[in-house]
């Protein structure tokens, strides 16, 4: 089994803007491509959805496209698949998405405290479990 890089999967999810972006997105495709069994960190999907928000002016409807696309992968193993996809489902109904995947990487808890209070109140107002408060 092969990790891939934040910018492995952001050349084969992005339009290349330059000669040598082709050429990696090429070498992502081939990469993706492969029967290798191929393995995606937890870290990694939260970079690169990091990446599409912050660098490609993405919002969240086009990075669930992309981490759906991902997961559907037969040859990909993404890290906590089952959290990511609730990240994104979060996300889509008004989570900042890096509050949504700790959120769902805490599904055995029985609170997360936090004292961003968007997220407390975005949250609050989605009935999310595990619930979110301002203090234990």
């Amino acid at each position: 089994m092969i990790a891939l890089d934040t910018n492995v999967l952001a050349r084969f999810y992005i339009s290349p803007a330059s000669d040598e972006d082709r050429k990696q997105a090429d070498q992502a495709e081939a990469i993706l491509a492969s029967e290798r069994t191929l393995f995606v960190p937890i870290t990694v999907s939260l970079e690169l959805a990091w990446l599409l928000k912050a660098v490609y002016e993405q919002g969240p409807a086009a990075i669930k496209r992309v981490f759906d696309h991902l997961l559907a992968l037969p040859n990909i193993t993404v890290e906590d698949a089952g959290a990511l996809a609730q990240a994104t489902e979060w996300h889509i109904k008004g989570l900042e998405f890096a509050d949504a995947l700790h959120l769902a990487k805490s599904s055995t808890c029985t609170g997360l405290v936090t004292f961003d209070s968007l997220f407390l109140k975005r949250a609050r107002r989605l009935a999310l479990h595990p619930a979110v408060a301002a203090s234990a």
